[in-house]
């Protein structure tokens, strides 16, 4: 499933890229894309698509829904055990979906499995390994700007997937409901992977099912919406899914941690949108709490589940250094990458989340 909004310079490349996967035998393939009400040529370009291969299944939208709510809108169209969500600006490499398909199929217990997702502009680097959150409720991409050799060589469990390239098991999507719709975009697949967590699903990271991924090509890096987002729904994520007992423990460095990243995210990037996001969450929270009240009383004992997979707390400048280390590899892009593959238009289609989600 590829949600877009104005990607057709991605789809050209990623799609073709997704019809040409191999499949275990048994398996079918079928590629619902969602167009977020595209002025590029996206309807036109996928209709004919679908004339000449019947796989392809496009679902258009009178408007621009983000990311969460038309996942969940092909979640409910598509037949499969399996449903596989890919980001606009990714393309797999062959055999990405067949190494995927093997560990959920050979475990009911496995919800998620993440792709090993390589910079498009620096295949040799990690731009994520699946999801990490650590005590204080940051969440990161795993493995971010390492080079490819620091990867596991074989699967092995981790927090959660990252939508932007990851298969999803339907039995879970259904008990958990997909994604919250209320995020719209952003830190919806670490919340998605959280509230698996509370309710004992696994998530596997799987390094052979590599996707290339032109990192923040549709969402601008550093843009006053995307932080306005990560700030609301960092807030969100927090107070619905972290259990009481760990809360109670850790509150005091959450908090410290996310006050001391406000001064110098709104410091480098020039404006106020990170504290207006998290304004914005307060103002919306009542909600929120009470789906907290829902989620935990669905899912007691949720702290001894996800403790073990929450990372210990780092000093402030080893978080920042994450940070500081994307942004690196990401200067490197101008001069690596043609300017007509790697624009910046502002979609509602990335899920990698700075700096949140580093």
């Amino acid at each position: 499933m590829v949600v877009t909004w104005n990607g057709l310079h991605h789809l050209r490349q990623s799609l073709p890229a997704v019809l040409s996967q191999g499949l275990p035998d048994g398996a079918q393939l079928e590629v619902l894309v969602v167009d977020n009400a595209s002025s590029d040529g996206t309807a036109e370009y996928l209709a004919a698509l679908a004339g000449r291969d019947v796989r392809v299944r496009p679902v258009l939208n009178a408007r621009n829904e983000g990311f969460a709510a038309p996942n969940n809108h092909a979640f409910r169209l598509a037949r499969g055990e399996f449903v596989v969500t890919l980001n606009n600006d990714t393309v797999p490499q062959p055999g990405w979906l067949a190494a995927l398909l093997e560990p959920a199929r050979g475990a009911a217990h496995v919800g998620s499995v993440a792709s090993k997702m390589v910079f498009d502009h620096a295949p040799g680097l990690i731009q994520s390994a699946g999801i990490s959150v650590d005590r204080a409720g940051i969440a990161w991409d795993r493995l971010v700007g390492q080079p490819v050799a620091a990867s596991e060589a074989a699967p092995v469990e981790v927090f959660g997937a990252s939508a932007g390239a990851a298969l999803y098991r339907r039995a879970m999507l259904e008990e958990l409901g997909g994604f919250d719709a209320r995020f719209f975009m952003y830190l919806e697949d670490v919340d998605l992977a959280w509230r698996a967590r509370l309710a004992g699903w696994r998530a596997v990271y799987v390094p052979q099912a590599t996707v290339r991924h032109a990192h923040s090509a549709s969402a601008k890096e550093g843009s006053p919406l995307k932080n306005w987002h990560l700030g609301r729904n960092k807030v969100w994520l927090i107070a619905k899914c972290y259990p009481a007992p760990g809360l109670t423990r850790y509150f005091p460095a959450l908090l410290f941690y996310d006050v001391a990243s406000l001064p110098y995210t709104m410091a480098t990037r020039r404006d106020i949108s990170p504290l207006l996001g998290r304004l914005a969450a307060l103002r919306g929270l009542g909600p929120i709490l009470d789906e907290r009240r829902r989620l935990h009383a669905r899912f007691p004992g949720g702290w001894e589940r996800t403790a073990p997979w929450l990372e210990p707390l780092r000093p402030p400048h080893a978080v920042f250094a994450r940070y500081r280390r994307l942004r690196r590899v990401l200067g490197t892009r101008k001069t690596a990458t043609a300017p007509e593959t790697h624009t910046s238009r502002e979609t509602a289609t990335d899920v990698v989340t700075l700096p949140e989600r580093l």
